[in-house]
């Protein structure tokens, strides 16, 4: 509560010592409202108050209607501003927006115009005490119009206040729904909390130590040491905000920890598997000998000698893979499975080179062999791959695009130059394929090139 709205009570407590009218004023108010309005028709009916005989009887009569009206109205005004006050606290402690804080410094220039109508409330109940004998007929009428007075302007504060409180209708909503989400978007943090611990117990069961895991777990006992203080220390947003972020970490601790043991078999399963691999490359490395003395023995030196160094380079890529091996095998021993993971796809890659240069020896005489024995199956496959995209670049069309028509130009000559080079005692066959493979190439990026163009893949033929 703030100074302001402590004011009034403190006024009405200076007051309680003084006796006489103002403590009857203050017993009123403190009384729920049915029962003040009972008590006040009591007054007139012998519920042992002191009734009134004489003149004035009508006149005191009413004035103390006017005295129990206003005290109502006090009691009306107090509570509005109360419930207005709560309001208010919900609002601020979840929205930082201006219109939040415009809400709250209108709130206490309410409280101001509450004291002070109710400083003159208090005044007119201290300044006539009807159950006087003496009291003529006009100081009672002065009492009755006093308080009267005082009970309009009660009531119309009152009005303006359940006006404004009407127009803090959506703040007030949205705060509530800030306030709705909190309770569950902490306890929904300490769920997950718990299970990334359980999730890390169980690990630990099997063995495994999970250190990294425990590490960022750990991290999150002082957040949850914030969300435990609650949002009157830290406020709704950030509290909600640290809850999520609290939630997404625990989770992704918990999913992580179940995942590795998982992780940890095929970890084992991957290191066996390259071992395997890196045995069965040494094999057949050590028959690429052979393939090379036959590839010197049969054909020119253009067509073998970049494979030359392919037995040592072998046999250096395989050692290497293996001392790899050794430090993920030493790395999944001291469960650091990031590092085992990236040691792991290091021997891979060594291994699928060293697979690559290995099996190009074999291929390369194998491919040798065949054009050698027949050139002429190389040469048809690559005509017609021209004459494809030749046709498809003259569909619909009386002249080709020279975009096109060039490209398929140069790979007809380039083709004959091939096949003109293959003329002599000791033909480049190696030269021969290579050119043949470009030429194809050539030819499908022209096709693939009309089609672009075009707009779809099934134009032309082809």
């Amino acid at each position: 509560m703030t100074a302001t709205d402590t004011q009034p009570h403190e006024q009405r407590e200076r007051r309680r010592g003084r006796g006489g009218p103002l403590r009857d004023v203050v017993g009123l108010v403190l009384l729920p409202l049915p029962l003040l309005v009972a008590m006040g028709a009591m007054s007139f009916a012998g519920g042992g108050t002191r009734r009134w005989f004489g003149r004035g009887e009508s006149q005191r009569a009413d004035a103390q209607a006017a005295k129990d009206a206003a005290a109502a109205a006090f009691y009306e005004l107090d509570t509005a501003h109360r419930d207005l006050r709560i309001s208010i606290e919900t609002i601020t402690a979840v929205d930082p927006s201006p219109a939040a804080r415009r809400a709250a410094e209108e709130y206490e220039g309410f409280g101001r115009r509450i004291d002070e109508v109710s400083q003159r409330y208090i005044t007119a109940v201290d300044s006539h005490d009807l159950d006087r004998d003496d009291l003529d007929g006009a100081a009672v009428a002065r009492a009755r119009a006093d308080l009267t007075r005082a009970k309009e302007e009660l009531d119309r504060v009152r009005g303006e206040l359940e006006r404004f409180a009407q127009g803090l209708g959506p703040l007030l909503g949205t705060a509530e729904t800030q306030l709705a989400r909190l309770a569950p978007a902490v306890e929904r943090a300490r769920q997950a909390l718990l299970g990334a611990s359980n999730a890390l117990d169980a690990v630990r069961a099997q063995g495994l130590r999970a250190d990294d895991l425990a590490t960022r777990l750990a991290a999150l006992g002082p957040e949850l040491t914030k969300l435990n203080q609650g949002a009157g220390q830290h406020g709704v947003p950030e509290t909600i905000q640290r809850a999520d972020d609290v939630l997404r970490r625990a989770e992704d601790v918990r999913a992580e920890a179940e995942r590795l043991p998982g992780r940890a078999a095929e970890i084992d399963k991957r290191l066996v598997s390259l071992r395997t691999r890196a045995q069965a490359i040494t094999t057949r490395a050590g028959k690429v000998d052979p393939v090379l003395s036959e590839l010197r023995r049969r054909y020119s030196a253009a067509c073998w000698q970049d494979l030359q160094q392919v037995p040592e380079q072998a046999a250096q890529s395989v050692r290497q893979a293996e001392v790899k091996l050794r430090e993920a095998q030493q790395a999944r021993d001291e469960q650091r499975w990031a590092d085992a993971t990236s040691l792991l796809a290091t021997v891979r890659a060594l291994l699928d080179g060293t697979d690559e240069a290995v099996s190009a020896a074999s291929d390369r005489l194998q491919r040798l062999d065949a054009v050698s024995f027949d050139r002429q199956k190389e040469v048809e496959r690559t005509r017609f791959a021209i004459r494809d995209a030749q046709r498809l670049a003259m569909s619909g069309r009386s002249t080709p695009d020279p975009r096109h028509a060039g490209p398929l130009d140069e790979a007809v000559a380039r083709l004959d130059r091939a096949v003109a080079g293959l003329e002599g005692r000791h033909p480049d066959w190696w030269h021969f394929l290579t050119e043949t493979e470009a030429v194809r190439e050539t030819a499908a990026r022209v096709v693939q090139e009309i089609r672009g163009s075009r707009g779809g893949a099934g134009a032309g033929g082809g």
